[in-house]
């Protein structure tokens, strides 16, 4: 599960034609800039959540 959560994030940003486009707008930003910001943050959670996945894992031993 924690792969799954690592590769996420990479197959998204490889993903350009889905993103590459203009609109729509949010708070005046193109829709290209605030989703690339949201998949940072994003990106941020899917690690975090693979680290406690795999330290909870390493615990049990």
């Amino acid at each position: 599960m924690a792969g799954v959560l690592l590769v996420i994030p990479f197959a998204v940003y490889l993903a350009v034609p889905t993103y590459a486009k203009g609109g729509p707008h949010v708070a005046g930003f193109p829709f290209f800039y605030w989703w690339q910001l949201l998949w940072v943050v994003l990106t941020a959670v899917c690690i975090g959540s693979a680290h406690l996945l795999t330290r909870k894992r390493g615990e049990a031993k």
